[in-house]
C-alpha cells in the first residue's frame, strides 16, 4: 500500500540520519527547540507509532497513554532498533478503531486504522521538521532537502519550479 510505503521511506531517511549523527548529537540540548533533543523528537515519533501497534490489537488507541521510554531519546541505537520494529507492524489490514484522548477527561472517537497511519505519517514529517532544525545546530550534516517537508509541499515547489 502506498501510504505505508511513504511511512516506510520517511523511516529509512530518518534512521539514515541517526547514523551519521555521534549519541552526544543525538541527546544535546538545542536552544531552538526549547532545549528538547533531536532524541526527545525521535523517541516521541517512535511511541505514537508504537501506540497505534498496541491499539490495533486491543481496538482502541491513546497517544496521550503511551509509556514514554527515555532510552530512545538517549540511545541511536534503541532509537534505530525502535524504528526498525516499526516497519514490521505496518503492513496490516485497515479496522475500525476507538481513538482516546485524555483531554479534561477521556474523550472517545471513532477512527480506523489507515487514518491513524495518516496521522502518524504527518506527525512524522512535522516532527522531522523539528529535527531538520536539531541537526542543523548541533552537526554539520547535510539532510536531504525533502527531510521534514510534507508531499505536498515538495510537490507545490516543484510544480512551481518549473
Amino acid at each position: 500500500m502506498k501510504l505505508q510505503s511513504s511511512i516506510f521511506s520517511l523511516l529509512d531517511q530518518l534512521q539514515q540520519v541517526l547514523d551519521t549523527l555521534s549519541d552526544h548529537q543525538y541527546a544535546s540540548p538545542v536552544a531552538s527547540l526549547s532545549d528538547a533533543t533531536i532524541g526527545q523528537h525521535v523517541r516521541h515519533v517512535i511511541e505514537f507509532f508504537q501506540e497505534l501497534s498496541k491499539g490495533y490489537d486491543c481496538g482502541f488507541v491513546n497517544y496521550d497513554g503511551r509509556k514514554r521510554d527515555h532510552s530512545i531519546e538517549t540511545s541511536r541505537q534503541t532509537a534505530i532498533h525502535a524504528l526498525q520494529t516499526i516497519d514490521l507492524l505496518l503492513v496490516r489490514p485497515d479496522k475500525e478503531l476507538w481513538l482516546v484522548a485524555d483531554a479534561h477527561g477521556e474523550i472517545r472517537v471513532k477512527t480506523n486504522y489507515h487514518r491513524e497511519l495518516l496521522y502518524n505519517l504527518e506527525h512524522l514529517v512535522h516532527h522531522m521538521a523539528l529535527m531538520r532544525v536539531g541537526v542543523e545546530a548541533v552537526s554539520s550534516v547535510v539532510l536531504p532537502i525533502s527531510f521534514g517537508v510534507a508531499a505536498s509541499t515538495l510537490k507545490f515547489r516543484q510544480e512551481c519550479a518549473q
